[in-house]
């Protein structure tokens, strides 16, 4: 179940990556964000906690 949801996360902090011109403007907040989450569950990943 950990590595779906890593796996998953991965693939969000792929797209979320700002490389069209009507997502330009939002500048890095998306993938910065869903960095945050996955450095987050990897970390959990790591202690056995998830």
């Amino acid at each position: 179940m950990s590595t779906i949801i890593l796996i998953l996360l991965v693939l969000l902090l792929v797209g979320a990556i700002p490389a069209w011109p009507y997502s330009r403007g939002w500048g890095y907040y998306p993938s910065g964000a869903l960095g945050v989450v996955l450095l987050i569950v990897v970390v959990l990943a790591l202690m056995g906690r998830l």
